[in-house]
């Protein structure tokens, strides 16, 4: 039960019309896990977790915007990955730059802008190029913020926008979380309002450490190329049947009369 609606045995579109709008979280941040465990379980090669997995987030993607999520930032490449066989990591590169490919004009249609936060200077030069390409061309849109997370690692980007601050000034700046915040990659962007992590494992995982401060966490035992709308809409619900507080008691959160 949430918000005393029985929201187990539903539609989508019936869990769709339950979503206040005017309540929506500005920034949904996804860490995409399960995409090796999906394939294990299905007697497949991980890579073909990883395709299914693609094809989840350009769905995915499609469903934030039409529900009016303004951001979404996934996290599809951390900067540990690269620790991974490099096999795997070749075909990963090669579908990131497959995706960009083809899904610039899929964002232009339908006002998708993409971002990027990481260190993509570590990525192979034709994804880099892709991925320059693909900010240029949906530069103007603004149905959605697409944020990708590649060669990610919040503490590298801690470190990096304290290496900013000290270059932008030349010497050791008045620091304020705004000043602070002005530096980091996610830089005019919202602070997300929820985080969801997939497959059941219940860590961030050095994602946004600074910009979840306050985000609501919300974790599922759906593995993500399973992940489906209805699930995102589950999340938004359950999201929204909570009381955020950002650090303040009981007390201070009542309306006095």
């Amino acid at each position: 039960m949430k918000n005393g609606k029985n929201i187990e045995s539903t539609t989508v579109e019936e869990l769709i019309s339950r979503l206040d709008k005017a309540s929506l979280p500005q920034h949904v941040a996804i860490i995409m896990d399960g995409n090796g465990r999906w394939a294990e379980r299905r007697g497949l090669p991980r890579i073909a977790g990883h395709k299914k997995g693609a094809d989840v987030v350009r769905s995915i993607s499609e469903d934030c915007r039409r529900i009016g999520i303004p951001v979404l930032t996934l996290y599809a490449f951390s900067d540990e990955n690269w620790g991974r066989p490099k096999q795997e990591v070749s075909f990963l590169m090669e579908m990131l730059e497959g995706y960009l490919k083809k899904e610039i004009s899929t964002m232009k249609k339908n006002g998708i802008r993409l971002m990027t936060i990481g260190q993509t200077g570590k990525l192979p030069l034709a994804v880099q190029e892709w991925i320059k390409r693909a900010k240029e061309e949906t530069a103007g849109n603004k149905e959605l913020i697409l944020n990708l997370a590649l060669s990610y690692s919040s503490r590298r980007e801690i470190l990096d926008a304290v290496t900013r601050m000290l270059t932008a000034n030349g010497s050791a700046p008045a620091i304020t979380e705004e000043s602070f915040a002005a530096h980091l990659d996610t830089a005019g962007l919202p602070d997300p309002d929820l985080i969801i992590r997939t497959s059941g494992e219940r860590r961030i995982s050095n994602f946004l450490l600074w910009q979840a401060a306050y985000a609501e966490l919300y974790f599922t035992e759906t593995l993500w190329p399973d992940f489906s709308e209805e699930d995102l809409v589950r999340a938004l619900l359950d999201f929204q049947g909570r009381q955020r507080r950002f650090g303040l008691v009981e007390e201070q959160m009542v309306k006095k009369p």
